[in-house]
């Protein structure tokens, strides 16, 4: 893998401060002090990766209606579970109106297209797959999508720059689609493993709709320093992954079956999610789990465990 220096981090830094630019400078200039306030007292809402309790096989529907019933307002689907839904008889217009009727907001989905690869075939059946679950998204009404390193885990020396012009062709895609796709950090992965990479690679990208999809545990898994994420920039994060580990299982074998709920063991929760910079919308805080000791108990008291844990930690 490529080096990354100083000068390079203190250039991804400032341009990834500039992500957000959705909105447009002159809206942004008309916000008024009372909209900023309003906006600092709400700065985390809390959301259900469907990881959490997709051990129990509940199906697409009822993950759903665990996650209203447990009091969650935002959820982040699987799009292999979409998918089966969908081959056994559902329809996106049914889907739909189940999350319209249960108040809930698919605010990201996971996905696993491989997009980033450096074989020309693969990337290109991986962005034409990305297509389809696009599409499909959009009409759910989930206009987010992960874009992890997926195909470009087992081995290193992925060039950052070329990383960097495949995300731009996938969030150019996403933005004529409704559906931007989420620079995902993975720390088991031996590449985009750690937050100086992505930074680097959304920084590079140059575009105006990237953002960055990170996670408590990947943060540690990847040997990470947490204290890097003030270079992260404003809105630069919209949904972080949540979740708990102890420090007895040390970065290099600890796996994701590991993750505990959040509040449980050392990762020191507070002090990440202080460092991130919410302004205009709130950070989506999803809790992301893959414990089979969860996955033998009942899905709705999971769910509601989750929940009450993420408010316990007064965030």
């Amino acid at each position: 893998m490529m080096q990354i220096s100083r000068r390079t981090l203190i250039k991804a830094s400032g341009t990834a401060a500039g992500m957000a630019l959705i909105p447009s400078m002159s809206e942004a200039k008309s916000n008024s002090f009372a909209n900023s306030s309003a906006a600092a007292k709400n700065k985390f809402e809390f959301s259900l990766n469907m990881s959490t309790i997709m051990g129990q096989k509940l199906g697409f529907i009822k993950e759903l209606e665990v996650a209203a019933q447990a009091g969650y307002k935002h959820c982040e689907i699987w799009v292999p579970t979409l998918e089966t839904y969908l081959k056994s008889g559902g329809t996106i217009a049914d889907a739909r109106k189940r999350i319209a009727d249960l108040g809930i907001k698919v605010q990201n989905a996971i996905g696993f297209a491989q997009w980033i690869v450096d074989d020309e075939s693969t990337r290109n059946k991986g962005i034409e797959q990305l297509k389809r679950e696009m599409d499909l998204l959009a009409q759910l009404g989930c206009h987010r999508t992960a874009a992890p390193p997926m195909g470009a885990t087992k081995e290193g020396g992925l060039d950052l720059r070329r990383a960097a012009e495949r995300y731009r062709t996938i969030l150019d895609l996403g933005v004529s689609m409704s559906v931007i796709p989420q620079l995902e950090m993975w720390g088991h992965s031996k590449n985009l493993n750690r937050v100086a990479d992505v930074l680097f690679v959304a920084a590079e990208a140059g575009h105006p709709a990237a953002r960055l999809l990170l996670d408590v545990f990947h943060i540690y898994k990847g040997e990470s320093s947490h204290a890097c994420l003030h270079l992260v920039g404003e809105n630069a994060i919209e949904v972080f992954h949540v979740n708990d580990y102890v420090t007895t299982m040390k970065p290099g074998v600890i796996t994701d079956a590991d993750r505990i709920y959040a509040g449980d063991g050392e990762a020191p929760i507070k002090k990440i999610v202080g460092l991130l910079k919410p302004s205009s919308q709130p950070v989506i805080l999803s809790l992301e789990l893959f414990n089979k000791t969860l996955y033998q108990q009942d899905a709705l008291m999971v769910a509601k465990t989750g929940l009450a844990k993420l408010k316990a930690l007064n965030l």
